[in-house]
């Protein structure tokens, strides 16, 4: 039966994960489905496989054909190396102890070159986001710089104009206080001035006493002298 192994999509448009399963090629719509054997999500750095090695393996050995993807995935298990060597095995190249050495030793590269790659990347990642917080930093402190210096001006035009209103306050004090002394000393001579011609206006009063005694004095001597 020509069997194929492929990839089945599922989740979401934009976080599309994969089913890698068996299926019979000669059905429509990319095959029968026969088994599932893994999972691959391409969404994380690197790639997230989860395979089941040993029927992956079982169904390469009895002939099903993995698409260009798949086939992919299989060399990165070490599938396709494992049944290399296997058929290195059955033609009688080499022995089973040899084969399985020689793909331990494959495999242990093999996951020593991932972890590197897996630790580069994390410390990529976090060389990118010291650099980010350190550009969030410097923009922030370049914003509070600039935020201090506005209230700079602020608080200095603030002073000034509270100076100058002082200013103006005080001149205002002085002008009146001017004004007030300049009244005070207007004021007693205006008020002299009347006190001073009261004097003169009394003095006819004085002197009609004076005038009139003599007028009076001398009818009184004319009656005297008829008397006589």
């Amino acid at each position: 039966m020509p069997v194929k192994i492929r990839l089945s999509r599922r989740g979401r448009k934009k976080q599309a994960m994969y089913d890698v399963v068996v299926a019979d090629s000669r059905a429509p719509r990319d095959g029968k489905f026969i088994e599932k054997i893994g999972t691959y999500n391409p969404n994380t750095d690197p790639a997230s496989i989860s395979l089941n090695d040993e029927k992956a393996f079982d169904w390469v050995m009895k002939g099903a054909q993995p698409t260009d993807t798949v086939k992919a995935m299989l060399s990165y298990r070490g599938i396709m190396m494992k049944k290399h060597l296997q058929i290195g095995v059955l033609k009688g190249a080499i022995t089973q102890e040899d084969a399985d050495k020689k793909f331990e030793i494959w495999l242990a590269e093999k996951e020593a070159k991932i972890q590197g790659k897996v630790e580069k990347l994390s410390a990529t990642k976090a060389s990118e986001a010291k650099a980010r917080l350190a550009a969030e930093k410097k923009v922030s402190d370049a914003r509070a710089e600039a935020i201090a210096a506005k209230k700079k001006v602020a608080d200095d035009t603030l002073v000034a104009e509270i100076a100058e209103a002082g200013a103006d306050e005080a001149e205002k004090a002085l002008e009146e206080e001017g004004n007030e002394a300049v009244a005070a000393v207007e004021t007693p001579a205006a008020e002299e001035a009347p006190a001073a011609e009261a004097p003169a206006e009394e003095a006819p009063k004085a002197e009609e006493p004076k005038a009139e005694a003599p007028e009076e004095a001398a009818p009184a001597a004319d009656e005297e002298k008829k008397e006589d």
